[in-house]
């Protein structure tokens, strides 16, 4: 599997989640209440695989080996990405903040939650389909043989090495335990 074809199926699976995180907005509009032990567990998921070790993947390797290849940082796609990546992390901060005062019944704290939980949503299916149709592809395009093997090795490595052995298994088998509810 090439590198983009790990991150396409990384996609998958945190597209399983945003799935589950909808239908979770759409059961707080309708009894404007939360669920925080789900939300919760999402929260762990999006911070844990989507950010540490997904968005790792890109930001520490391949847009590095994207920059080294001619594309530059300070504007254009790359520059696009990080900045999601970046808004991704603001929302999910406003959702966890929210959820001890919305448990306290604090209905503006649920409002928040809804809101952050619906523009992170948006934000991130809207952000895959940018990396699966433009961005993959011209790394696809950009990078040797060689340098393909070298981001493979990279991405083994933030799995072993900084996330650890196991967890992203780990994170595999709780996407589907919340893309079943």
């Amino acid at each position: 599997m090439t590198p983009t074809e790990i991150l396409k199926h990384e996609h998958k699976i945190i597209l399983m989640v945003l799935d589950s995180a909808e239908r979770e907005v759409n059961s707080i509009s309708a009894s404007k209440k939360i669920n925080s032990e789900k939300i919760s567990k999402m929260l762990d998921f999006f911070r844990n695989f989507a950010d540490k070790c997904h968005h790792a993947k890109e930001e520490k390797h391949l847009f590095t080996m994207m920059n080294k290849k001619g594309m530059p940082s300070e504007n254009g796609p790359i520059f696009v990405m990080l900045k999601d990546h970046d808004e991704g992390r603001r929302r999910l901060k406003a959702v966890a903040d929210s959820i001890p005062p919305a448990d306290a019944g604090d209905a503006g704290a649920v409002v928040r939650i809804k809101e952050n939980l619906s523009a992170y949503i948006e934000m991130l299916r809207s952000h895959i389909q940018k990396e699966d149709n433009l961005l993959y592809p011209m790394a696809d395009q950009m990078f040797s043989v060689k340098d393909q093997e070298e981001l493979s090795g990279a991405f083994e490595k933030v799995e072993t090495e900084e996330i650890g052995a196991g967890v992203h298994e780990k994170y595999h088998a709780l996407a589907h335990e919340l893309g079943k509810n």
